[in-house]
């Protein structure tokens, strides 16, 4: 059929890195088809170095039969060293440094609340965490991370994925009150837990960052941790709000009312899962946490297969030119007889 790839163009590429090459081997034939014979040099074949084109008329008999041969020999042998002929080893998959890890960011109706500072401009606490997490994603090379954004439901924005940007850019679209303006932290890490099956066991991580205290969902907080620590997840919380938000003004809190972050509930996530308990009062502390969740102990797991590629150009080289100097040595004879 017009336009199919010969069956043997694929193997030839396994074989040589330039092929091409070999394209050069009938040069020296084609030469001296194509250009005009001279008569008075014996019709042998010109070569650009007069030694090489002495040995095809001069010498002994036997030095003048051989020497044609070894020149052509040398210079096939020559073309096949410039080809680069590859020699394949066994595939390898070589371990790679990554985690499995998914984030859950809180939407709920207190992250509108304007107590944060990026670049002295006040923001919501929204605002803050998505610049955080940006940056905490651009050093995430190699990892799979996926996003579940709850309020009062628990929806998983994005897949895990190597894809670090469309996560970032899901997390970007997002708004206070996209799920409900309630707190469902159990049914968030139950997703988490969840979508994270999959994964290796010993690498599943959720870090949950949240401002509130889990008042919707089916699941409670300490039932969602249980089932997280089942399953092998290690969850990480961050209790983020400034002490002014969290407990009314000057942080200070009105007697018989609830606190604005359950910082316990938190605490209790982490140590059931092996995970650990994080405070972030400003944008600044925020970004320390996740920096210091960034130098976690990687896991080792498999890379891409591999397939180590040995040269094998030095032995054609090699041979070449040793058929250079036995076409050689007839020359080097006469002219060592002469001298004498």
């Amino acid at each position: 059929m017009t336009g199919e790839v010969p069956a043997w163009l694929p193997a030839l590429r396994e074989m040589f890195a330039w092929p091409w090459w070999l394209l050069a081997i009938p040069l020296p034939w084609l030469v001296r088809r194509l250009l005009p014979t001279s008569h008075s040099r014996g019709g042998a074949l010109r070569v650009p170095y007069r030694g090489l084109d002495a040995l095809a008329t001069s010498g002994s008999a036997a030095g003048a039969s051989k020497a044609p041969w070894l020149l052509w020999g040398a210079w096939c042998l020559l073309c096949i060293a410039a080809a680069r002929p590859l020699q394949w080893g066994e595939v390898e998959q070589p371990p790679r440094s990554a985690r499995d890890l998914m984030l859950a960011v809180d939407l709920s109706g207190s992250m509108s609340e304007e107590d944060m500072f990026v670049g002295r401009r006040p923001v919501d606490r929204l605002t803050a965490a998505k610049a955080v997490i940006a940056d905490f994603l651009e050093r995430r090379a190699g990892d799979r991370i996926g996003l579940i954004v709850f309020g009062q439901r628990a929806y998983a924005m994005t897949p895990m994925t190597l894809d670090r940007e469309s996560v970032r850019q899901q997390l970007d679209a997002t708004v206070v009150g996209l799920v409900g303006r309630e707190t469902a932290i159990g049914d968030a890490v139950g997703l988490a837990v969840k979508r994270l099956q999959d994964a290796p066991r010993g690498q599943r991580l959720l870090i949950l960052l949240t401002d509130g205290v889990s008042n919707a969902g089916a699941l409670t907080p300490d039932k969602a941790a249980e089932l997280a620590r089942d399953a092998g997840v290690r969850v990480h919380t961050i209790a983020f709000g400034s002490d002014a938000g969290a407990g009314g003004l000057l942080g200070f809190q009105m007697p018989g009312s609830e606190p604005a972050i359950d910082e316990a509930a938190l605490q209790r996530i982490a140590d059931t899962t092996g995970g650990r308990a994080f405070r972030a009062r400003d944008t600044g502390e925020l970004a320390g946490i996740y920096g210091e969740i960034d130098r976690l102990e990687p896991v080792e797991q498999p890379g891409p297969a591999l397939r180590p590629r040995i040269e094998r150009y030095p032995l054609p080289l090699g041979a070449a030119c040793g058929l250079l100097l036995l076409a050689l040595l007839p020359q080097l004879r006469l002219r060592r007889e002469a001298a004498a």
